[in-house]
């Protein structure tokens, strides 16, 4: 009787260990760092001249909050983080590096998870995100148009002029 009371106890502790690790496995959903923009762009502005090394842009506003996540050099780990680039790509970034500094800006740098192939480089500055990424053989960057607003750009890098 006390063994099976035993070997009872044994498989309802190895039942709850075995269970919290299978649970404990579920990775959560992951979060875009942005989304394409939905407010128009001001009418007061003048409208940025064709430049025939950008294949494609639109506008994107960033999710700030996981942006300050993203700035903080100690907070690890991150959570799943990807980006919307175009035709419905949604890399998930694996941050290999986060340098902070005091006056509110950060440099971050990291690949993409399997199956992406590439590599990206942030510079976070307050509220803003310049960035260079490269995915396969494509090449994206975000840049500032102004008051705070970014547009992301994908890049021809063979009509690219020269820095």
């Amino acid at each position: 009787m006390v063994y099976r009371f035993s070997y009872m106890l044994l498989a309802a502790l190895l039942g709850g260990v075995f269970g919290q690790i299978a649970w404990a496995d579920e990775r959560p959903t992951p979060k875009s760092l942005w989304q394409t923009a939905l407010t128009p762009p001001a009418t007061d502005q003048p409208p940025t001249p064709r430049r025939p090394w950008v294949l494609r842009d639109r506008e994107i506003a960033l999710d700030l909050p996981l942006l300050q996540v993203l700035k903080d050099a100690g907070a690890r780990p991150h959570p799943r983080i990807t980006i919307e680039l175009f035709d419905g790509a949604n890399p998930e970034l694996d941050i290999t590096s986060t340098i902070s500094r005091s006056n509110d800006s950060a440099v971050i740098r990291g690949t993409f998870k399997p199956p992406s192939r590439g590599d990206f480089t942030f510079v976070v500055n307050t509220n803003l995100l310049i960035g260079t990424i490269q995915l396969g053989d494509r090449l994206y960057k975000t840049e500032h148009i102004a008051n705070g607003r970014l547009r992301l750009l994908e890049i021809d890098p063979e009509k690219l002029p020269p820095d």
